[in-house]
């Protein structure tokens, strides 16, 4: 007997898993919990769960879950471009997408955390609270947002640690001038000894990188560019999928900046292909390899040294 359509219904074209992970990313981006959200649905909060484990979801559930989240169907479906109006749901989101990723091609200002040290971390902590603005009484959303972003970045780097994609880097010497004369800071009004001491770390950082460009780790590839680079950061990620683009307003380097702006991603070949030939472009004009790390090594020569840093400087 031959099947009818009944038994054998036509596969979907949503991709739930990825449904899922994109809820759950703009669900942490809200800061919102899963039993805030299933109230407001009245769901459970393992029906939520299940949801943002990849099982099928009502269309209806769906509209309801894109306004309570604030934002729309087709981001949640992926099928134009997803927006992220906060640093935490847009780099929840990037970790989704890491944990696959085979190849990354990046821009980041002043430079890659996925190549910054364990250390530069804890810096960014300090350098996030102070560029928060001032607090509430009691509870404090600003500590715990940051807290929420630098638990996001630390299981990034783990998850690049582990898995070894291949990376390519793409810094700014520009950049990386005002980093090594402004250092790890959130704001500008700081003790003189605090600032050299974050003068010295963001030495650290930029000697870390040259010592990267010398050894060259197969995995790894930096591209110094001295022209000036683009505003956002990007980028490109390649899973055995499809390439995906993510491009960012946050800032985690010096006087961060996570609280305005919107971050995108998408999978539109018209936007993958520009962001890939600029990206070809910039590393095919760059300086590369130890001709690369020679040139940070005069960057540091000629900025000057600060003092050793005092212990109260520490963060």
């Amino acid at each position: 007997m031959t099947p009818t359509a009944a038994q054998h219904p036509a596969p979907s074209s949503i991709d739930y898993e990825e449904l899922g992970r994109r809820l759950r990313a703009h669900r942490i981006g809200t800061s919102m919990l899963a039993e805030e959200v299933a109230a407001q649905l009245g769901i459970s909060r393992a029906a939520l769960y299940r949801m943002e484990q990849g099982k099928i979801v009502k269309i209806e559930t769906l509209e309801r879950l894109a306004e309570v989240l604030g934002t729309s169907m087709p981001s949640l479906l992926g099928v134009e471009v997803e927006y992220y109006p906060t640093a935490l749901g847009f780099l929840e989101r990037v970790r989704q997408i890491e944990e696959n990723a085979e190849r990354i091609v990046a821009h980041f200002e002043p430079i890659s955390l996925l190549l910054a040290s364990d250390a530069y971390l804890d810096y960014l902590r300090t350098m996030l609270m102070e560029s928060s603005p001032a607090t509430e009484a009691g509870r404090d959303p600003h500590r715990e947002e940051v807290n929420g972003i630098i638990n996001l970045l630390r299981e990034r780097k783990t998850t690049f640690s582990s898995r070894h994609p291949n990376i390519v880097s793409l810094i700014g010497l520009r950049e990386l001038e005002r980093f090594l004369e402004t250092g790890l800071v959130g704001t500008l009004s700081l003790d003189e000894a605090v600032r050299q001491q974050r003068i010295l770390a963001a030495r650290k950082e930029i000697e870390r990188i040259a010592t990267l460009m010398e050894n060259a780790p197969m995995n790894t590839q930096i591209a110094l560019v001295e022209e000036a680079m683009p505003a956002t950061s990007f980028q490109l990620l390649t899973t055995p999928q499809r390439t995906m683009l993510a491009v960012s307003p946050f800032r985690l380097g010096e006087m961060p900046s996570i609280r305005n702006g919107i971050a995108t991603i998408t999978a539109a070949p018209e936007a993958v292909r520009l962001y890939e030939a600029m990206a070809n472009r910039l590393w095919q004009e760059a300086l590369k390899g130890k001709t690369g790390a020679a040139q940070l090594r005069k960057l540091l020569k000629r900025t000057r040294d600060p003092i050793s840093p005092t212990p109260g400087g520490m963060p």
